[in-house]
């Protein structure tokens, strides 16, 4: 019988054994054409160190093994620099993706720093290849994401809402010399994707265009440190007329991060502090690490998602349901898996405030409640309410998902914003928790609109 069980396993298709696996957006396609033209431009070595051989079958083996069931391609660094070798590269991701419908997506490369030809093949691999996407290099040639010129590749991509994947090259220009003691993909890389977000940010590029999505790699480089600075000096940059204003809140909305790299427990919830549970991707980088070392990280990564009680929600989240609403392969915007509902903390906050102080406090509970309702999926209600007899009565409905998820909460830096913000505003609290008559009922409550 199980002889019989194994043979009819064979039988099903791959890709029907994996269904609902992980999608990995971050792995490169490198194929004999790009590595010819390469080796012709004496660029094989750009990066500082040698490109790993790829091979279909190879990346294939490996994604059955770790169970990954669909992998985004993209075209690795370096950038070659003619249209026609970026056409060719482009054609072989396409027949990799239709010759194993549902393992592989791809984005596409485009011929920059020739904005005109980059439109031109951003359409081609749009319409006619059926790219998911586009993949741009932090720059090519000097030319830096946030540069002017790039406005109208911009303006084309949002009026197509298109996904784009960054990937840092070497910079340019560059002291090589900087780079010899510690290599190119060991630190700078990092510094090569922060500049390139913040340039963009500085100049609201993704604030003016937000109809495109932007996937930031490794861990989101080093943009949860550099976010808080730039936010703190902007209003100094702007006193001496070296930047304008910036919208950063929109400029952060529109991107995600793929974990590629060092991802850990502590890396997403340090990129929980800019962004969203639902912003965050699983990566591999293949075929730059082993196939037995990815394989490694990733069950690596399913154990910590599964036994960190603040992450544990998220866990579909990030392995695979973020990046089917990203692709548009789902109309169900992603959510944290829920608790059973009598796991649900419930409680009606009873808050009394100084008069002196209430619009002061209303809105900063209203920036509070609106938080961490964006950001965070276990937090289920915050509904506040005012008396109608005493408006400094304030009543706030509050549900969270469990106990783990109400203690995540209270680390957040907008409720200890709150917490500290009104020490002196708030008269008296009271929290006394609630137990819900009607468990079965809980759990529809909120699905309704």
């Amino acid at each position: 019988m199980k002889r019989l069980t194994a043979t009819l396993l064979l039988l099903v298709p791959c890709s029907l054994l994996l269904a609902q696996g992980v999608i990995d957006v971050h792995s490169h396609v490198i194929p004999a054409e790009y590595l010819s033209a390469l080796k012709e431009e004496n660029k094989l070595m750009d990066e500082g160190f040698p490109l790993p051989k790829y091979d279909v079958e190879r990346h294939l083996n490996w994604m059955d093994e770790a169970g990954v069931e669909t992998s985004v391609l993209t075209l690795a660094a370096p950038q070659p620099s003619s249209a026609a070798i970026v056409r060719q590269t482009n054609e072989v991701a396409a027949r990799i993706k239709k010759e194993h419908p549902g393992r592989f997506m791809f984005c596409a490369a485009l011929p920059l720093p020739d904005v005109n030809a980059a439109i031109r093949e951003a359409k081609y691999a749009l319409d006619t290849l059926k790219a998911d996407g586009i993949k741009l290099a932090t720059n090519v040639q000097g030319q830096y994401l946030g540069a002017p010129e790039l406005d109208p590749l911009f303006a084309f991509l949002n009026e197509r809402e298109a996904v784009v994947i960054l990937h840092p090259h070497r910079p340019e220009p560059v002291n090589r010399e900087v780079m010899v003691q510690t290599p190119l993909a060991m630190q700078e890389y990092l510094s090569e994707t922060t500049r390139a977000v913040t340039n963009m940010i500085s100049r609201n590029v993704l604030a003016r265009y937000n109809n495109i999505k932007v996937v930031v790699p490794h861990c989101g480089a080093y943009l949860p440190l550099a976010m808080p600075r730039m936010k703190s000096l902007t209003p100094v940059m702007q006193a001496n007329k070296l930047v304008g204003e910036i919208d950063y809140e929109a400029n952060l909305r529109p991107l995600y991060y793929d974990l590629a790299g060092a991802h850990s427990p502590e890396a997403i919830r340090t990129l929980l502090t800019i962004t969203t549970p639902d912003h965050l991707l699983y990566g591999s980088d293949f075929p730059y690490a082993a196939p037995q070392v990815l394989t490694q990280s990733l069950t690596r990564m399913k154990q910590y998602l599964t036994t960190e009680h603040d992450l544990a929600p998220y866990k579909e989240m990030i392995l695979w349901k973020n990046a089917k609403w990203l692709f548009g392969q789902t109309s169900e915007k992603p959510t944290a898996a829920m608790h059973s509902a009598d796991s649900m903390i419930v409680r009606i906050a009873e808050i009394e405030v100084y008069p002196q102080y209430l619009k002061e406090y209303l809105a900063i509970a209203k920036e509070v409640d609106r938080l961490s309702i964006e950001r965070e999926p276990g937090v289920i209600c915050l509904y506040p309410m005012q008396s109608s007899e005493d408006s400094c009565q304030i009543r706030i409905l509050e549900i969270y998902a469990s106990e783990e998820v109400y203690q995540a909460h209270l680390k957040t830096d907008h409720f200890q914003k709150y917490k500290q913000g009104t020490l002196h505003i708030v008269k008296s609290l009271k929290l006394p928790l609630m137990q819900p008559l009607d468990l079965e009922t809980m759990k529809h409550i909120f699905r309704k609109e």
